[in-house]
């Protein structure tokens, strides 16, 4: 990008995340090489979230007042110092090279003008690789061929600021979408460019098949109408895509079903 050391910020939304925001704050402590900059968007926790980002004294801390991870990652984006924003969630792991794989690639002066994504595994499912391949099938290549172009993963993806100043106030602002996807369009009718890394591998958790059913449904539902909001009429294809999930999403947790059964020891919840 230049030959000045460029500058790595973290930012990561969060509500209600004490349970898992900890493990997320210790592999960012532990990475070969520390970002410049790690936010915590505190986006109207009512649990011990602030407090759990406080232990750790290379948190900022901001505040998101209206609810949505579109609004806090604006916040932590827009209030972000470094060259290069970085984007997980609060249930992410990193790798240790993470943010050193960050900064090798935009080194890069033809990367200039590209988004970086990565994939993930599950942690707390029975089948993690069966979940993590169906996953990367559809979250990257699936949607590649339903979009013409990669998407940034919400839970693993970094984008230059200055990309960021120039799309922010075409993003779409609105709850009923996935906003990382919005992101995605909007980073290509911009005419910039997104590289998907497989080997860049984060750990995330697999939260909504252990809610009801009918938020499982509502979840993927936002798939096709993300597709359908942005005039794509492959968002027919995306409402196939979200119904074969919606029906093989009990099939991940039928390995920890049996191991229940067995007596052995339950993944997290």
């Amino acid at each position: 990008m230049t030959n000045k050391a460029l500058t790595v910020s973290i930012v990561i939304p969060a509500y209600n995340e004490e349970n898992h925001l900890a493990a997320c704050l210790d592999a960012i402590a532990a990475q070969t090489v520390a970002p410049d900059e790690v936010i915590v968007v505190d986006n109207n926790s009512t649990d011990k979230t602030v407090a759990v980002a406080r232990q750790y004294p290379f948190v900022r801390i901001l505040k998101a007042k209206k609810q949505g991870p579109l609004w806090a990652r604006n916040k932590g984006f827009d209030s972000a110092r470094s060259d290069i924003l970085g984007r997980i969630d609060a249930d992410t792991i990193l790798p240790p090279d993470w943010v050193a794989r960050i900064r090798a690639f935009y080194k890069a002066a033809e990367h200039a003008n590209f988004a970086l994504t990565g994939g993930c595994y599950f942690y707390n499912v029975r089948l993690p690789r069966f979940a993590s391949w169906v996953q990367g099938q559809v979250v990257f290549r699936v949607n590649r061929l339903l979009l013409g172009h990669y998407i940034t993963y919400g839970s693993n993806m970094a984008v230059p600021k200055k990309l960021w100043l120039a799309i922010r106030d075409k993003v779409c602002f609105r709850d009923d979408i996935h906003e990382d996807l919005d992101l995605s369009v909007h980073l290509h009718r911009a005419g910039y460019q997104i590289s998907y890394d497989e080997s860049i591998k984060v750990g995330v958790k697999m939260r909504r098949v252990r809610s009801t059913r009918r938020d499982l449904w509502a979840n993927l539902m936002l798939w096709p109408q993300t597709l359908r909001v942005h005039g794509r009429w492959t968002w027919v294809f995306g409402w196939f895509g979200a119904f074969l999930l919606y029906a093989l999403f009990p099939v991940v947790l039928v390995g920890e079903g049996l191991a229940r059964v067995f007596g052995r020891t339950p993944l997290p919840e």
